[in-house]
């Protein structure tokens, strides 16, 4: 937490002070010659120009500025030059004008959060909040670095403060969006980010994390029209290609989405969402190699990012890397959790090395999986490995450390509902989960609500929080499969229709058990036709499984073929028999 100290400086730091400001006044009260150089440097940093900065600077020192004068604006210039040592050079002495202590301090903290010294950020926000306490975007900075710190509920406090010290300020105004795209939904953001723009319609960042937004509801037309005009503000924006890459991925054009990733160079090569893009299309055209390359690294850095592993499984696979499937994934495929995809890739993995006796249990497992096992919010973390290996004691003593030093991370919460849950306390588990999703309400954390809910014995809870989410999420595809479940339950089979087909018609046409429920839904529907073809489609796809059998045979016999239906049922009712 950042505190406000009350730092009374000595009568000599005064005279100090006044014998530096009454040299840069110069005799007379008339600006010194360098102070236009700096206030070009200035101008240059606000453009994103740090190297024009520097170099202003530079020539403001040699037509004599004193060190103090230049030393907040020199330090910035390097942090945006990634010269973070330079930096510290400038910064770390804190010997600045009393003009540029404030700014200086800050673009200290600045420099101590992006290189992990958070502790030492927060003493050097006290340092510029003793000077500044009322500066909004100075308490936006502040928010970000408590959220990197953990201190999510504070870093909401200090987005709202920020606001309310100046209700118009674009950045406090961005960062609430930003909370409330976490917390409400995409939807929900839309109009934090639309007020920021009427403030400064030509602000990169906000127009940045508007389409962006824009993107993810699925409004293309319009996040185009925003990426052109950020190129039209900044020619060549790294961010505008960026965003268009996945626009013209998500539709398919895969080669035009290469060519406009191309074009952000080296800017996004650290960001995770571009290294899964650059896997996901070099992955469509062929390159499986350097897919492996790009999922590997990020799978690295995200160990518990389940879409991560899949398409690097999906790629090893793809390269024909039998071996490394099995050594990555044959640990992952033992796990109750583990996705129908996964079982089915490292079985594969093990037939191809000849090894049918290890691939048969799994591929029974891929035929028979009606659901999986929740797998903890943070599979990757440490708490999340002792819930996922049944180390129950060792878990409930560290989170209750964690709760004790900081109730207000979204990940200490959501920990602590997963901990509960396994325990059986299912009320109990639902209001930890409810504070972390105050925070940041994601798709694992709804599922768990959900389920959580569900045994609370308030499954009707569970459905409105799926219809909530989806209400400002359109596009999510775990929310509309709940919703769907819930309609069948219901016998709204037109509902069900409607979100099983939205859900096959978007990346949905390989998943069996999708299909198979389409095809019910489509029959107590009244469409048989369509639903034999829905169930035939599921079939061919895997012919060992009971639902796709069921589907078809079911689907058949409502169209009179009675012969063959009468087989298919038989078939399925042997295989769930058997299993």
């Amino acid at each position: 937490m950042i505190s406000a100290p009350d730092r009374k400086p000595s009568r000599r730091a005064w005279l100090a002070a006044a014998l530096l400001a009454t040299a840069v006044a110069g005799p007379g009260g008339a600006a010194p010659p360098w102070s236009d150089l700096i206030g070009q440097a200035r101008e240059a940093l606000s453009k994103g120009d740090p190297i024009s900065a520097e170099v202003s600077l530079q020539r403001a020192l040699a037509a004599g500025a004193p060190r103090e004068a230049v030393a907040a604006y020199m330090g910035e210039a390097f942090l945006g030059e990634k010269a973070p040592d330079k930096a510290r050079d400038w910064l770390e002495p804190g010997a600045f004008t009393p003009e540029t202590a404030a700014w200086g301090f800050r673009k200290l903290a600045q420099l101590e959060r992006e290189q992990g010294n958070l502790a030492a950020a927060g003493q050097a926000f006290d340092r510029a909040m003793a000077i500044t306490p009322r500066d909004a975007t100075m308490w936006v900075e502040i928010g970000r670095l408590r959220y990197v710190g953990g201190e999510h509920e504070l870093a909401i406090d200090a987005a709202d403060y920020a606001l309310k010290l100046d209700p118009d300020n674009v950045r406090a105004l961005e960062f609430k969006a930003q909370f409330v795209r976490d917390q409400q939904g995409l939807a929900a953001a839309l109009p934090w980010f639309e007020r920021a723009l009427r403030r400064a319609p030509r602000d990169l960042g906000v127009l940045g994390e508007y389409a962006a937004t824009l993107g993810d509801l699925g409004r293309a037309k319009k996040m185009l029209t925003t990426t052109r005009l950020m190129l039209s503000i900044e020619p060549g924006n790294p961010r505008a290609y960026f965003l268009q890459a996945v626009l013209a991925a998500r539709a398919g054009q895969y080669e035009l989405a290469r060519g406009l990733l191309a074009r952000t160079g080296d800017e996004f090569d650290e960001v995770p969402a571009a290294q899964m893009l650059e896997g996901v299309l070099e992955m469509e055209a062929g390159n499986y190699g350097l897919a492996a390359e790009a999922l590997a690294k990020l799978n690295r850095q995200q160990p518990a990012n389940d879409r991560v592993r899949l398409l690097l499984a999906r790629a090893y696979a793809r390269r024909g890397e039998d071996r490394l499937v099995i050594h990555d994934y044959a640990d992952q495929a033992a796990r109750a959790d583990a996705s129908p995809y996964l079982l089915a890739l490292v079985a594969r993995a093990h037939e191809a090395g000849g090894r049918r006796d290890l691939a048969a249990p799994l591929l029974d497992r891929v035929a028979y999986a009606r659901s999986v096992d929740l797998a903890p919010v943070a599979l990757g973390s440490e708490f999340g490995g002792l819930l996922a290996s049944d180390r129950i004691d060792e878990a409930r003593a560290g989170i209750a450390r964690n709760l004790e030093s900081n109730p207000g991370s979204a990940f200490n919460q959501a920990i602590a509902g997963d901990l509960l849950l396994v325990d059986g306390d299912a009320a109990g588990a639902l209001n930890h989960y409810r504070l972390a999703a105050h925070v940041r309400l994601t798709e694992s954390l709804l599922l768990r609500m959900i389920l959580a809910s569900a045994r609370a014995g308030q499954p009707a809870a569970g459905a409105g929080l799926a219809s909530a989410f989806l209400a400002t999420n359109p596009t999510d595809r775990a929310a509309k499969r709940v919703l769907a479940a819930a309609a069948a339950q219901a016998q709204d089979w037109p509902r069900a229709c409607s979100l099983l087909e939205s859900l096959r018609v978007n990346g949905g046409s390989d998943d069996v058990r999708l299909l198979a429920d389409l095809s019910r839904a489509q029959l107590r529907s009244g469409d048989a036709k369509a639903a034999e073809a829905t169930a035939r489609a599921a079939y061919a796809l895997q012919r060992g499984s009971p639902l796709a059998t069921e589907a078809w045979g079911e689907s058949l016999q409502a169209l009179g073929q009675t012969e063959r239906s009468q087989a298919l049922l038989a078939k399925s009712r042997t295989m769930l028999v058997g299993a």
